[in-house]
C-alpha cells in the first residue's frame, strides 16, 4: 500500500492503495464518487472514462501510481456544480439514455470532443466516440446532443 493525493473535482482526498490499482476503484471505493461505471476493465468500452488535467482517460486501465498530485481529476460528479453542464441539458434534452450504464463515460468523452472541437461534424463525432460502446444503440441520440450541446456551449 501507498499514500496517494488526489485531486478529484477540486477536492483534495489522501488514500492508501496498492499502487497497481485502477483509478476507476479508487474513485468508486475509497473517494466514493460512483458515477464512474465499470464497463469492461480493458479500455475497451468507454464507461469508465474520467477526464486527468480535461483529457480523457480510461480509469479502468490507469494504475493509480501514474497519477500525479497535481493533476486534475474530473469525473462525472464533477462536470458542474450549480447547473448542468451544456453537454448533459443537451442528453436530457435530447433523451439519450436508455438503460443509462454508459453515459457517464459518454458525457465525459462527448465534452472532450467539444473542448477541442466546438463544431463537429457527424464524422468528427462518429470518429471520436467510437471507443464509447452502447450496448442500447442509442448513437444517432448520442450525436444529435452533441450537436446540440455544441450549439448551447456557441452562444
Amino acid at each position: 500500500m501507498a499514500k496517494y493525493t488526489l485531486s478529484v473535482n477540486g477536492i483534495k482526498h489522501q488514500v492508501d492503495a496498492d499502487p497497481d490499482t485502477p483509478l476507476l476503484w479508487v474513485i468508486r471505493d475509497l473517494v466514493g464518487l460512483t458515477g464512474t461505471k465499470f464497463g469492461c476493465g480493458m479500455a475497451l468500452c468507454g464507461a469508465c472514462t474520467v477526464h486527468i488535467n480535461d483529457q480523457p482517460v480510461r480509469s479502468c486501465s490507469t494504475p493509480i501510481s501514474t497519477v500525479k498530485a497535481s493533476q486534475r481529476i474530473t469525473t462525472i460528479e464533477g462536470l458542474s456544480t450549480d447547473t448542468s453542464h451544456p453537454v448533459q441539458q443537451a442528453w436530457i434534452a435530447e433523451q439519450v439514455p436508455q438503460c443509462g450504464y454508459c453515459q457517464s463515460g459518454q458525457i465525459m468523452s462527448a465534452v472532450a470532443l467539444l473542448r477541442t472541437n466546438p463544431s463537429p461534424t457527424d464524422e468528427d463525432i462518429d470518429n471520436y466516440m467510437s471507443g464509447n460502446l452502447c450496448r442500447c444503440g442509442t448513437y444517432p441520440r448520442v450525436r444529435k446532443a452533441i450537436h446540440k450541446a455544441a450549439e448551447m456551449m456557441r452562444k
